[in-house]
């Protein structure tokens, strides 16, 4: 996918050039006195110069983006173990002062060069991005071990703590001045983990669909291939089941309820969907209905899960998602991220399957927590407090097929009480969570699913403009900065999620708890709508 203009002619619109860099600078340039880090290239890349680079996890092939100077580093984890993570810092000839890392996603294990070629560089930040210690997909964990604590500590937190410290220096090394601010893009690995333990690091961080609760994220995904696993089973529903016997009927029973009849579900907490609809009749075509078992599989799934103690474990699916369900964690295909989580991490056992799974694993989940990789600490006042003053924009698709929604407003809700409960702080003036009607896991779905996060231009869904309206980028950027809170953000569908098929509709995103209501006029204009405060 080629970036559009857009990125090419409004590339500095989040501030003017602080220092420049070259070609000679690039060249000549070396990393002094950084302990532990070793620096191992400097290539240059001339404005609209080829740039294809790829890895295990990211790769990108584009021949418009400004030029910058890409750094390798070879960062030392663990002295001890030998362990090393590899970082790459990208750093524009046309610098805005500032300091972009962007996130990787479930296990993976490369530099996110996608992310930093078309979020970063285009607008002027200098990126940061590590493998998190190793080499591999979003969905293997065979680098993990058994036994392989040190690479899943790297990987769990320590290899991005320490590659933004290592790129802030060779952001000060090479443009002969420190980074005015530090911020943080990322989706499902958002990294909370930041803000909670090392708030120094950014001033301003965004996080979609967090996988922050990973002990219970992957249990909560096992009970979820549970409920519909094995593919022979009674209990078992067909893609083309969820394609065209549920979604039609959740939609039929909950689409208008927000005032439009459009394919979308603003707030699918208002929505008690019924699947008993769908009961087969005496000699009706199977292929069309649903047996007792597969309703009340459809029951478990859309339900928070507890266990028989009453352990509140993760929230369930919502009505609205159901085209992309089946794909996600209730089909016939195992998720492989819980089943490699268990398999290399949590049991040490790669003949472990899911059908092993009990009570007893997600209490041993929980006290291993491997790699510290869980990050559900609610107090983050050393972040927000006044000595800091961070920002926090969290966000999240109401139809993500990967992570439940639920998590997102669990997690917010605890550090909402947290702060209720031990200090004056009003979490308004420095934490906002966003929802996005109809959106899959950080990107896709009928929805208005582009807003300058990653997973999106580089999905052929830019943003509609870079101004901090349009762009999650520059609202937080704006927050930080000038102290502009967003209130709302506009988000666009492209037909068929391509830019090139031109905009289908723009919508405003709304901040929790506030949900999105039609009030009349053109279905397919942001300005037709409302953010309203309901209780679901």
């Amino acid at each position: 996918m080629h970036l559009p203009p857009l990125f090419v002619l409004l590339g500095l619109a989040l501030g003017a050039t602080a220092a420049s860099g070259s070609q000679s600078t690039c060249s000549n340039f070396t990393l002094d006195d950084v302990p532990n880090v070793n620096f191992t290239a400097a290539t240059y890349y001339p404005a609209n110069a080829l740039v294809n680079i790829s890895n295990a996890y990211s790769s990108i092939d584009e021949s418009n983006l400004p030029a910058f100077c890409r750094v390798e580093l070879v960062i030392t984890t663990n002295t001890t173990a030998g362990s090393s993570a590899l970082t790459e810092v990208w750093l524009p000839d046309d610098w805005n002062g500032r300091v972009l890392t962007v996130g990787n996603g479930g296990m993976a294990g490369g530099v996110t060069v996608t992310e930093l070629g078309h979020v970063a560089v285009p607008q002027g930040f200098a990126g940061i991005s590590t493998n998190t210690g190793h080499d591999g997909t979003t969905n293997d964990g065979a680098w993990a071990g058994p036994h392989n604590d040190n690479a899943i500590v790297d990987w769990g937190w320590r290899a991005v703590h320490l590659s933004v410290l290592a790129g802030k220096e060779v952001v000060k090394q090479y443009y002969e001045t420190a980074a005015n601010k530090s911020y943080y893009l990322g989706c499902s690995n958002g990294d909370l983990k930041e803000v909670q333990e090392f708030p120094e690091d950014f001033d301003g961080v965004v996080v979609g669909s967090p996988a922050n609760w990973w002990t219970h994220l992957q249990a909560w995904s096992i009970h979820m291939n549970l409920n519909t696993e094995p593919s022979t089973s009674p209990h078992f529903m067909t893609e083309d089941m969820w394609q065209d016997v549920i979604a039609p009927e959740v939609m039929r029973q909950c689409d208008e309820y927000d005032g439009l009849t459009d394919g979308i579900i603003n707030d699918p907490r208002t929505c008690s969907f019924r699947p008993e609809t769908l009961t087969c009749r005496p000699g009706q075509n199977a292929s069309t209905c649903l047996t007792g078992d597969q309703i009340s599989a459809l029951h478990r799934i859309y339900a928070d899960y507890y266990e028989a103690d009453q352990t509140y474990v993760f929230g369930g699916y919502y009505p609205g998602g159901e085209a992309r369900y089946y794909s996600g964690l209730v089909g016939k295909t195992q998720f492989k991220i819980g089943r490699a989580y268990f398999q290399f991490m949590v049991t040490n056992d790669t003949s472990w399957t899911i059908h092993d799974y009990n009570a007893d694993l997600l209490a041993l989940t929980d006290e291993l927590d491997p790699g510290q990789a869980n990050a559900i600490d609610p107090n983050i006042t050393a972040f927000v407090g006044p000595e800091h003053n961070g920002k926090l924009i969290q966000y999240f698709g109401w139809a993500d097929e990967l992570i439940s929604p639920g998590n997102a407003i669990h997690y917010y809700e605890t550090v909402h009480q947290f702060l209720r409960a031990n200090t004056h702080l009003d979490i308004n003036d420095f934490y906002r969570l966003f929802s996005v009607p109809g959106m899959n896991h950080c990107h896709g779905g009928l929805a208005a699913n582009a807003f300058g996060s990653v997973e999106q231009a580089s999905n052929n869904s830019p943003p509609l403009s870079l101004d901090a309206d349009h762009n999650i980028l520059a609202a937080i950027v704006r927050w930080v900065e000038e102290g502009v809170a967003p209130d709302t953000l506009t988000g666009v569908y492209y037909n068929d999620n391509d830019v090139a098929n031109g905009v289908g509709f723009t919508r405003p995103l709304c901040r929790y708890p506030y949900n999105l209501r039609y009030l009349g006029g053109d279905p397919n204009s942001a300005s037709s709508f409302e953010c309203a405060f309901h209780q679901a």
